[in-house]
C-alpha cells in the first residue's frame, strides 16, 4: 500500500466508515486486496450515533457470528465494554443473548486505530459525491475535493447519510445526524443507474448530563460478576489485545469485565403522557413532516403512548456513554417533539427532574435502496461489481450493519479474485436470516433482527457460532490454520463429553447422564453433579456440552427439518427463466419472481406472494429441461 500511487486502482473501495464501512474495510484488506475506505469525516469511524451498546436478543448472535469470520466487532467490544450483562440468564441457555455497554469514544478510537494499523488499507478523508460506471459497471467514485479514485469494486456503506433530514419538531437540519453533513448528489448517481430509491426514517433520545440527575430515585442495574465477552478467546490466536508487535504502537482498551459501571432504571409518568399526547400536532413523525417509515420495534416516545394507549408508564434506562464523560442516554425516550416539549418530558420522569439536557433528541430520515435489488452476495442487480451494506439496505442496528459490512467485504474481494461468494444459509445462523430476508422479501421498515425471524433459532446459541460457520471461514481464508484446528478440537471435545452423557448411565438407575441433565432444567430433579473431569473444561465448552444435552430433542427435530428442506436449497433456478412466459404461473407470481430473480427454489418459496402451487410449477419446468438448469 505504501508504495501505490495514491490515486492507482482499487480493488475494493468502501464509501462510508461505519459498522458495515468498517467491517467491509477489514475484511477486504485482510483477504489480500487492496482497499481505500472513505468517509466525510475521519473523527467519526465506527460511531455509535445512538445507543453505545452491542448486542442483545438475537443481535448478541451476530456479533459472535462477526468473531467466527473474522471480523473485527466482537473483540472490539470486549476491549471498550463499561458493562457485560447475559441476557435472561435466569431462563435457560437456549434464550441467552451477550450484551455490552461501550465506552462509546473508546469504540470508536480504538477501531479506528486498527483501520489505520491494518495492512491493504488505507483510510482518507473524503465524500463520495458520484459513481462512475462503464458498460453497466461501476469502476470507481467521484469526491468532492474533485479527486477521482478508481475501484475494481465498490462497497456502498452510506448510513442515514443519503440526503439525510433531522427532524427537531418543525425544525429541519440537512445531515445524517446532529453535527454531521448529508450526501445530497450520491443519490442521483444510484438513479441514474436505474437503482431505485425509497425513504426511511430512525430516531435517538436526548443526552443528559450526569451531575445533573438523580439517582437516588432510580434503580440500579449492575454489571454481571462473570462476564461473556463476545469474541472466542479461547480459539482466537495468542496475540496481543491492545498493540501490534511489529509497529509497538499501543490500542486503547483494557481486560474485559474490569471497571464496570452502573445503568439505572426509571419509568415515564402520567403527566409525560399528558405532555405527548397533547403536543402530538407538533411531532416531526405525527404531523406529516415525515415521509419516511419508522421503526416498528423501536418505537418512538409519541408511538408508545399511541399504540400501547392501555400502558400507564414505560421503562427508561440511563446509559453512561462512557468512562471519561458524564453524558447520559435516555434508553427509550426517542422523539421528534420541539425542543422546549422534550425538556419538559424529561424533567417529568423521577430522578430527571432537574435533568440537563446536552443534546436534543431528533429523527432522521434518509434515503435508502430497497435490498431485493441485490444478489444474496449484496452485489447489485442493476450494476456490476456494486455492492450495499447496512442501512441503505433497509437494516436498523449496529449489529445488522456489521455483519453485512463483512459479507460485503468478504464477496468484493472475491468477486477481484474470481471466486465464489460467501452465502451463508438460513440454517447456518442470524446472518443468512437476516440477508435472505432482505434479498428475498424486501422491508418497507428498519429491519431489525429478532429472535422470531428464525426458523431454527435454537441451533443458534451464541456458543455455536463458529462450529456452524468454520466451514466458510476456511473456505475463504477468513481465520488462521491455527485457529481452525483450535476449532476443531474444541468441537472434538464438546462433541466427546455430548456422547458420554447420553451414553453413560449413573449409578443408582437414574438413567443416563443426559436424562439427568434434562430432568434437572427442567426442575424435575435436584442439580447434577458433574464429573470433575468435565468441571476442569474451560467454560465455554461446558456451556456447549450442556446446551447441546438439555435441548437434544429439540435440536435434532430442527436439523432433521433442515435436512427435509434441504434439496429445494439445492435446485438452482436458471437466470434465463423468462417468468412473463412461464404458462400457469398466476401474474402476480411472474411479476415477483421476474423482480427477485431467485437464485433457488426454496428462496423462490420464501418471496411473499409466491405459493406452493407456483414452487410446484418451477420444479416441473427444470425438471422437465425446459430451462437449462443451473449446477
Amino acid at each position: 500500500m505504501t508504495n501505490r500511487g495514491f490515486q492507482d486502482g482499487y480493488d475494493v473501495i468502501v464509501c462510508g466508515a461505519g459498522h458495515a464501512g468498517c467491517e467491509a474495510a477489514l475484511a477486504a484488506a485482510r483477504m489480500g486486496a487492496s482497499t481505500l475506505l472513505l468517509t466525510g469525516n475521519l473523527d467519526t469511524i465506527a460511531q455509535m450515533s445512538c445507543n453505545p451498546a452491542i448486542g442483545g436478543q438475537a443481535k448478541g448472535q451476530i456479533v459472535r457470528e462477526i468473531d467466527a469470520l473474522s471480523g473485527e466487532m466482537a473483540i472490539n467490544t470486549d476491549c471498550t465494554a463499561i458493562q457485560f450483562r447475559l441476557l435472561n440468564e435466569s431462563k435457560g441457555l437456549s434464550v441467552q443473548s451477550p450484551r455490552a455497554q461501550c465506552d462509546k469514544k473508546a469504540y470508536q478510537f480504538r477501531l479506528k486505530h486498527t483501520l489505520e494499523l491494518q495492512s491493504n488499507l488505507l483510510p482518507f478523508q473524503a465524500t463520495v459525491t458520484g459513481l462512475i460506471f462503464e458498460r453497466g459497471k461501476v469502476v470507481g467514485v467521484r469526491t468532492n475535493l474533485d479527486l477521482e479514485f478508481r475501484g475494481r469494486t465498490v462497497i456502498v456503506t452510506t448510513g442515514t447519510f443519503l440526503r439525510g433530514l433531522m427532524h427537531i419538531g418543525q425544525n429541519k437540519n440537512e445531515g445524517g445526524r446532529l453535527g454531521d453533513f448529508s450526501a445530497k448528489t450520491l443519490s442521483a448517481s444510484f438513479l441514474e443507474a436505474g437503482i431505485e430509491l425509497q425513504r426511511l426514517k430512525t430516531g435517538t433520545p436526548p443526552r443528559l448530563l450526569g451531575r445533573s440527575l438523580d439517582f437516588s430515585k432510580m434503580t440500579e442495574q449492575r454489571g454481571d460478576a462473570e462476564v461473556t465477552r463476545f469474541a472466542f478467546h479461547d480459539t482466537r490466536d495468542p496475540e496481543p489485545m491492545f498493540h501490534v508487535e511489529q509497529t509497538g504502537e499501543q490500542r486503547l482498551g483494557w481486560i474485559a469485565g474490569t471497571n464496570q459501571v452502573s445503568c439505572w432504571m426509571t419509568y415515564t409518568t402520567e403527566r409525560t403522557a399528558e405532555l405527548v399526547r397533547t403536543n402530538l400536532h407538533r411531532s416531526a413523525m405525527y404531523s406529516g413532516e415525515i415521509e419516511g417509515v419508522g421503526p416498528r420495534y423501536c418505537p418512538s416516545i409519541e408511538d408508545k403512548f399511541v399504540r400501547f394507549a392501555d400502558k400507564p408508564r414505560h421503562l427508561l434506562f440511563l446509559e453512561p456513554e462512557g468512562r471519561s464523560t458524564n453524558e447520559y442516554y435516555v434508553n427509550g425516550l426517542s422523539t421528534s417533539l420541539p425542543f422546549e416539549i422534550q425538556q419538559e418530558m424529561v424533567h417529568s420522569v423521577p430522578g430527571l427532574e432537574k435533568a440537563v439536557l446536552l443534546r436534543p433528541a431528533y429523527a432522521v430520515e434518509y434515503d435508502f435502496a430497497p435490498p431485493t435489488q441485490l444478489f444474496p452476495s449484496l452485489e447489485s442487480k442493476k450494476v456490476e461489481n456494486l455492492f450495499f451494506a447496512g442501512q441503505i439496505n433497509g437494516t436498523s442496528g449496529y449489529e445488522e450493519a456489521a455483519c453485512q459490512g463483512l459479507l460485503a467485504g468478504v464477496n468484493a474481494a472475491s468477486k477481484v479474485r474470481g471466486a465464489a461468494p460467501l452465502i451463508i444459509g438460513r440454517h447456518e445462523g442470524y446472518t443468512g436470516v437476516l440477508v435472505d430476508d432482505l434479498v428475498t422479501k424486501g422491508t418497507n421498515e428498519p429491519y431489525r433482527m429478532f429472535t422470531s425471524r428464525a426458523e431454527y433459532r435454537l441451533l443458534f446459541n451464541h456458543g455455536s457460532a463458529e462450529f456452524r460457520l468454520a466451514h466458510h471461514a476456511r473456505a475463504h481464508g477468513l481465520v488462521s490454520p491455527s485457529r481452525l484446528a483450535r476449532i476443531e478440537n474444541k468441537r472434538a471435545e464438546v462433541l466427546k463429553w455430548r456422547e458420554f452423557f447420553e451414553k453413560t448411565r449413573i449409578e443408582g438407575g437414574q438413567g443416563t447422564w443426559g436424562d439427568a441433565i434434562r430432568r434437572s432444567i427442567t426442575g424435575n430433579a435436584p442439580p447434577v453433579r458433574y464429573p470433575p473431569e468435565f468441571l476442569e473444561l474451560s467454560r465455554p465448552i461446558q456451556e456447549e456440552v450442556l446446551y447441546r444435552v438439555s435441548y437434544a430433542g429439540y435440536l435434532a427435530r430442527e436439523e432433521r427439518q433442515i435436512a427435509k428442506l434441504s434439496q429445494i436449497e439445492k435446485i438452482k433456478i436458471p437466470q434465463s427463466i423468462d417468468y412473463q412466459q412461464v404458462r400457469g404461473l398466476r401474474r402476480e407470481s411472474a411479476l415477483k419472481l421476474d423482480r427477485i430473480r431467485p437464485q433457488t427454489l426454496g428462496q423462490a418459496s420464501r418471496i411473499s406472494g409466491v405459493n406452493p402451487s407456483d414452487i410446484s410449477l418451477l420444479m416441473i419446468l427444470i425438471g422437465a429441461g425446459k430451462s437449462d438448469t443451473v449446477s
